[in-house]
């Protein structure tokens, strides 16, 4: 049995310059990063503008489990398995992070024989955009406590600095920090912060500009702080954003590279799902969907949070329209769902099964019931499934008029992932009357309601601490039009990690609000969930290696 990497490693891969051919990228958009990998100029959309879109498919999950679900490895074998059956297709998906790629996950380009390559280089250093992303934050914050070490002249209160600092990596140890200490000249002494760079605003910016001048905009509209008298400071007001976008200029340009079948892949932007909108860039999806007849894409964590955001932030703002859902889960997962501990997964268990199987329909009926989009559920296989498992779930999914397809692409990459596509072209014909989960004339309070009550199937919203005086200053400044994205647990419907399944009963906890201006929304912290994870125990590091050829191990 081979490793996801040296299955990754063996894979003979096509030049860069072959797959832009493929994928209908000219020659003088593409800018070379070595054999396997290449930035596309986003201004190839311009020429492009009255060139058709194709299907759009967002690929979601379960809630997800230590058992582990498969969203990205179903991605890449579903378009794998759409190029089998004559599909002009592409495939768009976010960079990984460092931090979950030493910490607990490994890495995030797929699995088994549906996989984008060249894994390590995505998995680690890429294209350099994320050190992008990292570099520009940390020189707004440094020209930020510089103002403010330099006279203050706009009268930042350094109590209300709401710009972190930001590095690529889960380090607990940098939640809570006190900097500028030492000599008067080595700065104003106050408490700060790092966020894990996918956290950063700049991140969301980056995913959501289509252009340098957008860049621009939106980096200078970014919220860094308040003045004593309550009014906000921007980037903008510090004269930062030239400077930021010239550090982002090519990091807007997406990357593309291939899956191991060839078919192409852009990869880019990388924002968490859990503390972030957890969509690859707008450019992204846009240059696939009039590339190719159709484009795959993914969204983070599960469809209560990526999904999520992927339809009431992404598509709002760049004015995109699914054609299909498809929602990811295993029965080992849901199982999981059930109260089987992970040890025993392998063994059959319908009880458990049935148990766990309301996380699956909740998600499915969310997709079908509140945003009008036609869906299919993809079970990503496993040798331990049952018959009767498998049959347990396609009945249940039957009940609520959605198809269930097997898919078996970790295992026998695009071949086994036919039947799922086939499905997934089926119901792209359908029409469909995609609607958001809340309208734009709600204020911040409603629209958190909205997704609660509708998404998570909570009974209500407690806004508690800082929140309440944040809801109505947000509103007063005339942020109230925003959408809003909603920081909460991966693992459970609710902002409980242990309440798995389809609990009931429960009410959201929002303990705090700021505004993204320069991405567009309002965020929402909720329960214990941080803008910067630590690393577990024993974290994925202490197996990854490189030996003296360069040839690494232990990545997944």
């Amino acid at each position: 049995m081979y490793t996801d990497i040296e299955i990754a490693q063996a894979c003979n891969k096509k030049k860069i310059t072959e797959i832009a051919k493929i994928a209908g990228v000219p020659d003088e958009y593409l800018e070379l990063y070595g054999n396997y990998k290449a930035k596309v100029d986003y201004k190839l959309l311009k020429d492009l503008a009255d060139k058709p879109n194709g299907k759009l498919v967002l690929v979601t999950a379960i809630n997800p489990t230590p058992a582990g679900e498969g969203k990205t490895t179903t991605t890449v074998g579903l378009a794998d398995g759409l190029k089998k059956i004559g599909k002009n297709v592409i495939v768009a998906l976010r960079e990984p992070s460092l931090g979950p790629v030493f910490g607990v996950k490994g890495g995030a380009a797929g699995g088994g024989y549906a996989q984008i390559v060249p894994m390590e280089d995505i998995n680690l250093h890429f294209t350099g955009d994320f050190h992008a992303i990292g570099a520009a934050n940390n020189l707004l914050a440094a020209m930020l406590d510089n103002h403010i070490q330099q006279g203050n002249s706009l009268g930042i209160d350094p109590r209300r600095v709401t710009w972190h600092r930001a590095v690529d990596m889960n380090d607990r140890q940098l939640r809570n920090i006190v900097d500028g200490l030492g000599q008067r000249a080595d700065g104003t002494p106050r408490q700060d912060s790092f966020d894990i760079t996918v956290a950063s605003e700049v991140m969301a910016v980056l995913c959501l500009s289509k252009d340098i001048p957008d860049l621009k905009q939106r980096c200078a509209n970014i919220v860094v702080a308040y003045t004593y008298d309550n009014k906000p400071v921007t980037a903008g007001d510090l004269h930062a954003q030239g400077a930021m976008a010239a550090l982002l200029k090519d990091a807007l340009k997406p990357n593309l590279v291939q899956t191991l079948e060839g078919t192409p892949a852009f990869v880019h932007g990388g924002p968490f799902a859990n503390i972030a909108h957890g969509c690859n860039s707008v450019t992204a999806t846009r240059m696939a969907m009039k590339l190719g007849d159709y484009a795959i894409t993914e969204a983070g964590f599960g469809a209560d949070l990526g999904a999520e955001k992927f339809l009431d932030i992404k598509c709002r703002m760049a004015n995109l329209k699914p054609d299909a859902v498809v929602v990811v889960a295993t029965v080992r997962a849901l199982k999981n769902h059930g109260g089987v501990k992970k040890e025993d997964l392998n063994n059959e268990n319908l009880e458990a099964l049935e148990k766990g199987l309301p996380n699956l329909l909740q998600h499915v009926s969310n997709i079908k019931d509140v945003y009008k989009l036609p869906c299919v559920v993809a079970i990503n296989a496993f040798p331990t499934d049952t018959k009767a498992e498998l049959d347990l779930v396609e009945a249940k999914c039957k009940e609520l008029g959605v198809n269930v397809a097997l898919s078996e692409v970790w295992a026998k990459g695009g071949d086994g992932g036919v039947k799922l596509a086939e499905e997934v072209v089926k119901i792209c014909e359908e029409e469909n009357n995609f609607t958001f989960s809340y309208t734009d004339d709600m204020s911040i309070k409603e629209k958190i309601e909205a997704v609660a009550t509708k998404i998570y199937h909570a009974d209500g919203v407690d806004f508690i601490g800082s929140s309440v005086k944040q809801l109505a200053q947000l509103e007063e400044l005339g942020f109230g039009k925003m959408p809003v994205c909603i920081a909460k647990t991966q693992y459970s419907f609710s902002d409980d990690p242990k309440l798995l399944g389809a609990p009931k009963g429960f009410r959201l906890q929002v303990r705090n609000l700021k505004v993204s201006a320069g991405a567009g929304f309002i965020v929402a912290l909720t329960g214990e969930i941080s803008t910067m994870p630590g690393l577990p125990k024993v974290p994925a590091a202490e197996k990854i290696d490189v030996d003296e050829n360069g040839v690494i191990t232990g990545l997944f």
